[in-house]
């Protein structure tokens, strides 16, 4: 009985990783500005791009990189946002929930 419960817990925990690898996969793909979030918070992957008409609280240097939201390493070129469910933004992007890291 013992090695049917061994194997059974083997077995579980090896689904279980490959499920968490999978979803790592997928939250690490870059975000696209097609992406219906990123069209609904007005993401640009270059904050330079930013439609200043429509979004009027932009002003030049805000970007992901310097954002209290961003998750990427200091100087990556890209990193997580969780406004976007944990996908790549590029540190260079700006979105309208912007918020300056203190």
């Amino acid at each position: 009985m013992n090695n049917t419960r061994r194997s059974f817990l083997i077995r579980s925990a090896g689904v279980v990783s490959a499920l968490a690898l999978a979803r790592t996969a997928n939250a690490a793909d870059p975000l696209p500005e097609t992406d219906p979030t990123a069209q609904a918070l007005g993401y640009k992957a270059d904050a330079s791009k930013v439609d200043k008409a429509k979004f009027a609280r932009y002003t030049a240097g805000m970007k992901c990189s310097n954002c209290a939201l961003y998750q990427g390493a200091a100087g990556s070129k890209s990193g997580p946002c969780p406004m976007f469910g944990g996908k790549l933004v590029d540190a260079n992007g700006w979105c309208n929930a912007y918020s300056k890291k203190a």
